[in-house]
């Protein structure tokens, strides 16, 4: 990279030019290459339009919350204390793995132990590229969206497939 105060070539990647210490942090930011990779980099979360959050009280039975989820036909459920705030999901995830099998009687269990708690979640202005990173890492398909700690919204991988086919679509 070429400082653009004293003109010296620095190594790709350098923090600050090698002779004149320049910052040169704010420089070296990425840039998409294509239509879906600078949407990814540079759209929000909200641009996906994520759903209403569909929730539930920490205090709810097993039972309904996945009748709620069959309902809703939802393949994750925002589970919520008695002041809106986030502190768990259930996903389907969860019962194929700790219920089907395991638990006998269980819709009249509490769903507590059986929901994952304290999510990672995104705000509405996050990047895409930053909740896809979450989802990758952490193996999730589902995401909650929030605003001071309360669930406003969901988004899934789905949703950024099909923002991403629209745009492969457009082009």
């Amino acid at each position: 990279m070429i400082c653009p105060s004293c003109g010296y070539q620095n190594l790709p990647g350098t923090d600050e030019c090698s002779k004149c210490m320049f910052d040169l942090t704010s420089l070296d930011r990425p840039e998409g290459h294509d239509r879906v990779e600078s949407s990814v980099m540079v759209d929000t979360v909200g641009s996906l339009n994520p759903k209403a959050p569909v929730t539930i009280a920490s205090g709810a039975l097993l039972g309904d919350a996945l009748q709620l989820m069959v309902d809703q036909e939802i393949g994750a459920l925002l589970v919520v204390d008695g002041n809106g705030r986030l502190v768990g999901i259930l996903t389907e995830r969860d019962y194929l793995m700790k219920v089907v099998g395991l638990i006998a009687d269980y819709p009249h269990k509490p769903l507590l132990p059986i929901m994952t708690p304290s999510p990672e979640t995104v705000k509405a202005d996050d990047k895409i590229a930053f909740a896809l990173q979450k989802m990758d890492i952490g193996g999730y398909r589902h995401l909650p969206v929030v605003s001071e700690g309360r669930p406003v919204g969901i988004i899934s991988v789905r949703d950024v497939i099909k923002h991403i086919t629209r745009l492969c679509k457009d082009t």
